[in-house]
């Protein structure tokens, strides 16, 4: 069932050895509003936590087995997931929009705009759903939340796809920036919106930040792909909350944790995993080759290969025994150790995406001299 709403000594891994995943195609990559083959139920569902008014989230359920939730990140909905839940079906089922992004209504006035709340939120909602510790899996603001949720102990196990929160100040700065304005372009007229997903420039600043391989993206999917970065209600209150410092803190001692990272992510550098295994020691750290920082459009076998096997009953169980010895966790299948050549070149990479933002025209920089104003420094 798929529901879509410690120190480098961890065990870091990349995929190589792939017999049973396919290389990603040459295809030309559509936009992710395509519907799941096979039975689907959809709908809106409300959490009410103790103290808190309800939070909504819109949903689908399909497929069938142990229910995984995936969540999205910031910016985006829960089609993102849909090149993935297509191979997780006959396996397992639910997706939802996060609060105030995709269908889902923005958090009430009354909210604290915090992940603690936000978590409590999503247990209410998987209380209403009937979900009773799924599996979670999260990509970026959706992977933080998972992370959060499995210190709760509300889920089973958690895969988290290069979770935000991880940044150094510096680092923070780059991805607010680089968001800032992905938001801003998103904000023009439609007709020139229109016309700006039609030229390289446009599409090598905004999807080239994203995808390992933004050659496959058409215009209309670009464009597609900015419209729902524009609807989204919640995107500047959570930009605002992300500037916190205590996004994440200590372990998850109980829960298996798997953290799959693309080695192209222009976005959140592949020195932020390095915090991640520091913070959680048993994690199971894995590279997904060629993969940028939405590898669910970049390589969705390869993602989908990766549930699969991070949700798998003997997986888990192996997991956690492990995770209670302090251990570094049992691997998964056919791994080899990441190049230190690719991690050695993430900074450049990141100038190089910081280069192709500067040339977008100086209107779509406004906000982020607001936000320097604001943050209370450089960018």
């Amino acid at each position: 069932m798929v529901l879509r709403v410690g120190t480098m000594a961890a065990r870091i891994r990349v995929w190589a050895s792939r017999p049973a995943v396919s290389a990603p195609s040459a295809q030309v990559m559509q936009d992710g509003d395509g519907r799941i083959p096979s039975a689907v139920r959809a709908g809106f569902v409300e959490g009410c936590p103790t103290g808190l008014a309800p939070m909504t989230v819109a949903y689908e359920r399909s497929g069938t087995g142990e229910p995984v939730v995936l969540l999205h990140g910031i910016g985006s909905h829960r089609q993102v997931w849909d090149p993935v839940t297509r191979l997780l079906v006959t396996d397992r089922e639910v997706i939802a929009d996060l609060p105030g992004f995709g269908q889902s209504p923005d958090l009430r006035t009354t909210w604290p705009r915090d992940l603690h709340t936000v978590v409590a939120g999503f247990g209410a909602v998987f209380t209403e759903l009937g979900l009773e510790r799924p599996h979670v899996v999260g990509h970026s603001l959706g992977g933080l939340i998972a992370l959060r949720l499995a210190q709760t102990g509300l889920v089973r196990s958690v895969t988290a796809l290069a979770p935000a929160g991880f940044w150094d100040e510096r680092e923070r700065r780059y991805v607010f920036a680089v968001l800032a304005a992905a938001r801003q372009i998103a904000r023009l007229p439609e007709p020139i919106l229109t016309r700006l997903s039609q030229t390289s420039l446009a599409r090598a600043a905004v999807v080239g930040t994203l995808y390992g391989r933004p050659e496959l993206f058409v215009p209309e999917a670009v464009a597609a792909s900015l419209r729902t970065l524009r609807q989204s209600a919640g995107f500047d209150a959570t930009l605002r909350a992300g500037r916190a410092s205590d996004l994440f803190t200590g372990d998850i001692p109980d829960v298996p944790v798997t953290i799959a990272w693309g080695t192209r992510d222009r976005l959140l550098s592949v020195r932020q995993a390095a915090r991640v295994t520091a913070l959680i020691p048993a994690a199971h750290m894995l590279w997904l080759p060629g993969c940028g920082h939405v590898p669910m459009r970049d390589w969705p076998d390869l993602v989908a290969h990766v549930i699969l096997q991070a949700t798998n009953a003997e997986t888990v169980t192996r997991s956690a025994a492990m995770s209670h010895g302090r251990g570094s966790g049992a691997p998964l299948p056919n791994p080899v150790q990441p190049s230190a050549n690719r991690t050695r070149a993430a900074p450049r990479r990141a100038k190089r995406v910081l280069d192709l933002v500067s040339k977008v025209p100086p209107i779509v920089f406004r906000p982020i001299r607001q936000l320097r104003r604001s943050d209370g420094g450089a960018l």
